[in-house]
């Protein structure tokens, strides 16, 4: 597959991180103990009773605008955030993007824990966990609706560029693009943290963008992809909150974190939260 190639968007170099502070990203534990094997259970699950009706189920496919043709502007811009990010392998950034990668409860709501400032898990709030999950089991259907719809091949389909998860490569290629799921979920659960602990909502916003950049650093998804992906999760946490049994778990997971922060301990911040701020100082979109 031909791609056009214009100038490279921004991206600060890997070499301009400090190679103290890349050698200590890269060794921090949850980084290191990142599975090979991006886990997605968006892909993989039944879907389950979420807090959607039949009536009250978005339609993506009526909503979201159709991805990029071929020779327009749009697709242009995507082949070269997809072409500018390739040079982040290997690098801190490409670690953060390998750990994202990954929708496992504990790795997702762990994915949020410096934003939040709360150590977050299954075990410490099981009540958010649940939340998230059926949040996740409401999405699915319209996340995966539109994938079929659109069908779109990712960008790294016909071709060897390297991604940042290869040992998913041929399933991911069965996939379609467009919208991201992953970027759905990370931004979905933005939304919610940002919701619950509103003193906290910029850092956690602001983390829910990295997470779906994150899919363009990985190369398993186009920019557009990302951006769709956002709009999507948007409209579900919108039309969520119509339904009951939505507010009613928002309520108790609100209790549950107000819990957590009074009894949280003060740590010093890792490495991991720095390589999250260094990512969103510098957004390949």
């Amino acid at each position: 597959m031909t791609r056009s190639r214009l100038t490279a968007p921004f991206l600060r170099p890997a070499s301009r991180l400090g190679l103290p502070l890349a050698a200590a990203l890269l060794a921090a534990p949850w980084l290191a103990s990142a599975p090979c094997l991006a886990a997605d259970p968006l892909e993989t699950t039944t879907p389950e009773q979420g807090y959607f009706t039949p009536a009250t189920q978005p339609d993506a496919t009526a909503y979201l605008p159709p991805p990029p043709q071929p020779g327009t502007v749009r697709q242009a811009n995507d082949d070269q955030a997809f072409t500018a990010t390739r040079a982040l392998q290997d690098t801190p950034r490409w670690a953060l993007a390998k750990a994202d990668a990954d929708l496992h409860a504990n790795a997702l709501l762990h994915s949020f824990s410096c934003a939040a400032g709360l150590p977050l898990s299954t075990t410490d709030a099981p009540k958010l966990s649940a939340l998230i999950h059926k949040m996740d089991e409401s999405e699915i259907p319209d996340m995966r609706k539109s994938k079929a719809y659109w069908h779109r091949p990712r960008p790294f389909v016909g071709n060897s560029q390297p991604i940042c998860t290869e040992k998913d490569r041929a399933h991911l290629a069965t996939s379609g693009a467009y919208p991201s799921g992953h970027t759905m979920l990370g931004w979905s659960t933005a939304l919610v943290l940002a919701e619950l602990l509103p003193e906290r909502a910029t850092q956690i916003l602001q983390r829910g963008r990295v997470f779906g950049e994150s899919r363009i650093v990985c190369g398993v998804h186009w920019e557009s992809d990302v951006q769709a992906g956002y709009m999507l999760g948007s409209a579900e946490i919108a039309a969520m909150h119509a339904s009951p049994a939505f507010r009613t778990d928002m309520d108790a997971a609100r209790t549950e974190l107000a819990a957590l922060r009074s009894k949280a301990p003060a740590t010093a911040t890792p490495a991991s939260c720095a390589l999250e701020q260094e990512a969103a100082s510098h957004s390949p979109l």
